[in-house]
């Protein structure tokens, strides 16, 4: 997949225009962008592919300096992204000024120190530190703190961007960076479970426990939840569409999984909690997830309560 072939050194293999059309209509080569093609892949790439394999295709084709970042580190990072992050390969450069976008490359102008830079694949690329707060700055507050609970989740530490986030007082966003920072929690598995938490703290639901570990009568582990008010008896749990085939086992059918989930939720109400789903149009639809908790709190016995 990484096999960028440049228009010129395809050229010097003796291929000229209507070999590369001819190769393009065969299947056999993929253009990329302007200048830039690949073997194409015997399965559809996914979107993180897509854009890394741009990202890849581009740099070769900028000038000295620049560095990739925001949601093309991201990429690289292999943090969560939302589709309009990586609609162009997105690079800084070390000035204050000069941002600009174009059809496929978006420039950011702004500081960049040595310990904000790390190399990924061959490519220059702002590091996990500098990537998370770049993000928080940029993106909308719950798609970055679907990026930062990935990020702690790697192994970044919250004191690391706290810390480098000091030197940028009078940057654009840096407000917005510090709250996802005090928000990020690694024990998120997923966006989808992130972007939940936003929702949960919006909607003004006690906070919730992440991934409580629940054990059956014989004392054996019956679930891990994603989300766990104790007091209300209540789970919470965010069904993405990734969810189920991650709990695939070797032979399994997906329908095996869902079938094991139902009765894994059988168990939970016998022993007295209140299960409460939700998917990812329910994050988009005001209201829903609060609702359906109050709900249960309410068939629980408790107030409906909220923080």
């Amino acid at each position: 997949m990484d096999d960028i072939l440049l228009t010129a050194a395809l050229r010097q293999r003796g291929l000229d225009d209507r070999d590369l059309l001819r190769l393009q209509r065969r299947g056999e080569l993929t253009r990329i962008r302007r200048g830039a093609y690949a073997v194409a892949p015997a399965e559809p790439l996914s979107r993180a592919n897509q854009h890394r394999q741009l990202v890849l295709a581009t740099v070769p084709q900028l000038g000295p300096g620049a560095v990739i970042s925001h949601g093309s580190a991201a990429v690289l990072h292999g943090l969560p992204f939302w589709p309009e992050a990586v609609e162009r390969v997105h690079v800084t450069r070390n000035r204050s000024t000069g941002a600009r976008r174009r059809s496929l490359v978006e420039v950011h102008g702004a500081a960049l120190s040595p310990d904000a830079l790390t190399v990924i694949d061959g490519v220059t690329t702002t590091s996990l530190t500098r990537t998370v707060l770049d993000l928080g700055r940029t993106w909308a507050f719950e798609q970055a703190v679907a990026a930062g609970d990935r990020a702690l989740a790697l192994g970044l530490a919250r004191d690391e961007l706290l810390a480098a986030s000091e030197g940028m007082d009078h940057w654009r966003g840096i407000r917005q960076a510090r709250r996802v920072i005090g928000f990020l929690d690694g024990r998120s598995e997923s966006a989808g479970e992130s972007v939940s938490r936003v929702r949960m703290a919006d909607d003004g639901l006690p906070k919730p426990e992440l991934q409580t570990e629940v054990f059956g009568p014989d004392e054996r582990l019956l679930a891990r939840l994603d989300f766990c008010w104790e007091e209300q008896q209540t789970i919470g749990e965010f069904d993405g569409k990734i969810k189920y085939g991650r709990l695939l086992k070797p032979g399994q059918r997906i329908e095996d999984v869902i079938f094991a989930e139902k009765q894994r939720e059988d168990a939970l109400r016998d022993l007295g909690w209140q299960v409460v789903r939700w998917l990812w149009a329910d994050l988009y639809r005001p209201g829903v997830i609060r609702d359906r908790v109050l709900r249960a709190f309410a068939r629980a016995g408790h107030r409906p309560h909220t923080a």
